[in-house]
């Protein structure tokens, strides 16, 4: 059982390592880099003192815990880590798309041949980042179809698990917010896991508890797939 004091150091490590967003730095110009890359984890890379974050992905936190299909608990963060470094054993090429607020180049790299971001979603090592792009949309529904890596269980995508490390790291409850803007309300209660509507009797009364396995869903789709029903089903 872990104390306040292992959550608030926890949520310091999610913190110190965590994903951007993709911020237009106004006074800095992308370029394309290519080198032998040194992973810092699962969606991020030095290639020759250049930092990379993979564009239109979002790792699991190199602190973050997943669960799989009969509820334990395993190291999806440092696993996802060790995925991306098997994917760029041979020079890795990346394309930039943009320059993030903390200074780091946004990109689409290939080594070997291969869409590294595509093949870490394809596997379940990350999310598709559809809020900037849905380009691995697809591959995204394909390892959550196959319950491939983060898909074994349920998924908390690191977004969340961010939120709920700055909400920590400045001594507060958990948030029940939604930061990434999907609304269909996944809950959990006597009668199950029912998903909410925008709209329907139950939505607006609902609070979501993401550290009590709560959560939300973009799509119907995406909460059946997970597990969820209607809240007629």
């Amino acid at each position: 059982m872990w104390t306040g004091r292992h959550q608030i150091l926890a949520a310091l490590a999610v913190l110190a390592v965590s994903a951007c967003v993709p911020d237009d730095a106004p006074n800095a110009t992308p370029v394309d880099v290519s080198g032998s890359a040194h992973v810092i984890d699962g969606d991020t890379l030095d290639l020759d003192g250049t930092r990379i974050r993979l564009f239109a992905i979002d790792a699991p936190e190199l602190s973050q815990s997943c669960s799989d299909a009969a509820g334990r608990t395993w190291d999806c963060g440092t696993w996802s880590k060790a995925v991306l470094k098997s994917l760029t054993t041979s020079e890795t090429i990346c394309e930039a798309r943009d320059i993030d607020r903390y200074g780091r180049t946004v990109a689409v790299c290939t080594s070997g041949g291969i869409d590294v971001g595509r093949a870490l979603v394809r596997e379940g090592a990350a999310f598709a980042y559809t809020r900037y792009s849905t380009i691995y949309a697809k591959d995204e529904n394909n390892a959550r179809a196959e319950a491939l890596g983060v898909w074994q269980g349920d998924a908390q995508r690191p977004d969340v698990v961010r939120a709920q490390a700055r909400d920590l790291a400045k001594g507060a409850a958990p948030s029940t917010s939604n930061p990434s803007e999907c609304v269909i309300k996944g809950n959990i209660s006597q009668s199950g896991r029912i998903y909410h509507l925008p709209g329907s009797r139950s939505y607006d009364k609902t609070r979501i508890s993401t550290r009590h396995g709560e959560r939300w869903f973009c799509s119907e789709a995406e909460a059946r797939a997970a597990g969820w029903r209607g809240i007629n089903g």
